[in-house]
């Protein structure tokens, strides 16, 4: 799955495990999403750490390919210092 195919109201898996329902298309490199961690909030999550997407057969369907603004924008913060 490419990460420009997520459409609204998609539930997805994050990077660090939590579940997400976006709220917009995940076409840029931030997506706007109900996230379902510690608590139930709403928030911009970086394209980038959206790795499964639950398919219409309720299967996790691994995130296979990012735009290349997505990639450049998970190089700058994988260098960051924190």
């Amino acid at each position: 799955m490419l990460t420009k195919e997520i459409k609204k109201g998609t539930k997805v898996k994050l990077r660090n495990g939590w579940e997400a329902k976006t709220l917009e298309s995940a076409r840029k490199t931030t997506c706007l999403c109900e996230v379902y961690g510690f608590v139930t909030e709403c928030g911009s999550v970086y394209s980038h750490d959206i790795v499964a997407v639950l398919d219409e057969n309720d299967h996790w369907a691994p995130v296979t390919e990012y735009t290349p603004g997505q990639l450049k924008c998970k190089k700058v913060n994988d260098n960051l210092p924190w």
